[in-house]
Order: structure tokens, then C-alpha cells, then sequence
């Protein structure tokens, strides 16, 4: 059986990767989206497994010492993670593994793993991701303003991925991003290795 591969995918907020994950995974059991162990205590309505990973302090830091990680961060006072175990385990079963993750945290997953994908997808201009972060209206025009600062400079990042997807529509970024994952299945080192088993 041909092994499952790792996929990041980033890209600055806003641009709608949220939507674009949900249509990629809907109706598909060949793929494994990653979830986060996380120290914060769990929201209403989450539930352990199924939106996070719920662990403590104490065990996440262990988790670190032990390199349990592929990347982790903390952020406002709490630790967020990919655990190892739960893309390991899918990847053995033949899933594809689909991480979303930023783009400090790519970086790390990469040196650890330069096998995987990296995919960033990007808006169609900068104009219409000023148009969906308003449109959202959940955010000040500074805090606009503030995360289409840190979208340029995420952006700057973009040139050191595998693949650059435009969210022009979903249906052609899920599309392009099917392709790409197709693809790196029909690489010679993936197809060669599953004839000499």
C-alpha cells in the first residue's frame, strides 16, 4: 500500500482557507486533516479530538522534550502543536495528511520533514482581501489594516513553497490543489518504491 503524503497549506487570513479545506475534505475519507493539541482550556461546544487536542501544561512541555512535535508555538500565554502520532498513524494507512499551518510554523515542519508539500494559497489581489476581511465584519478597519500588514509579509515567504494557489473562486483552488496532490503520487520516487515492495 502506498503510504499517505503531508500537505501544508498556508496563507494569509482572509484569503478563505478555512472554506477552501472544508470543500477539499468534504466527501473524502482518503484524507486526514491534522488537528492541534492545544493548552487552552477547551471553548463551548468544542470537543477533545474533534476541534483540538486537549492536554495541559505539564504534558505539553514533556511532549516538547520528548520531540512529540513536528512544529509548535505559544501564543497569548498557550502552547498550540501538530503532534506526530495522529499524521504518522494516517500516513501508514494510506491517508494524505492536510496540515494548516502558518508560515513560521511551516518552516519548522519542513526542517524536520523536507518531504512534505508546501502550498500557499494566495488572494487574487491584494484589493480583494481587504474586500473579505472587511466583509467579515469582525474586525476594527486597524485590525484590517494590521492583518493585511502581516499578509504582505507573510506573502514574502511565498517563493519558498512547492506550489502557489490563487483563491480566485474555491471550486479552482480546490481543483489546482487536487492536482498538485495527484501529482506528487505520480513522482518516481513515490511510484518506483511501491514496485520494489
Amino acid at each position: 500500500m502506498e503510504k499517505g503524503r503531508a500537505f501544508i497549506i498556508s496563507g494569509p487570513s482572509g484569503v478563505g482557507k478555512s472554506t477552501v479545506l472544508n470543500a477539499l475534505l468534504a466527501g473524502r475519507d482518503d484524507l486526514y486533516f491534522s488537528i492541534s493539541a492545544t493548552t487552552r482550556a477547551p471553548r463551548e461546544g468544542e470537543v477533545d479530538g474533534v476541534h483540538y487536542h486537549f492536554i495541559d501544561t505539564d504534558d505539553f512541555r514533556a511532549m516538547i522534550q520528548e520531540d512529540k512535535f513536528l512544529e509548535y508555538a505559544e501564543y497569548v500565554g498557550n502552547f498550540y502543536g501538530t503532534p506526530k502520532k495522529y499524521v504518522d498513524e494516517a500516513m501508514e494507512s494510506g491517508k494524505d495528511v492536510i496540515l494548516d499551518i502558518e508560515v513560521q510554523g511551516a518552516l519548522q515542519v519542513h526542517s524536520k520533514r523536507p518531504d512534505t508539500v508546501r502550498i500557499f494559497i494566495a488572494p487574487p489581489s491584494w484589493a480583494e482581501l481587504e474586500r473579505r476581511l472587511t466583509s467579515r465584519g469582525t474586525d476594527t478597519p486597524e485590525k484590517v489594516q494590521q492583518r493585511l500588514i502581516r499578509a504582505k509579509v507573510e506573502f514574502q515567504t511565498a517563493h519558498t513553497y512547492d506550489y502557489f494557489v490563487i483563491n480566485d473562486t474555491v471550486e479552482n483552488a480546490v481543483r489546482e490543489i487536487n492536482a498538485i496532490m495527484l501529482a506528487e503520487h505520480c513522482k518516481p520516487s513515490v511510484r518506483m518504491a511501491i514496485l520494489s515492495e
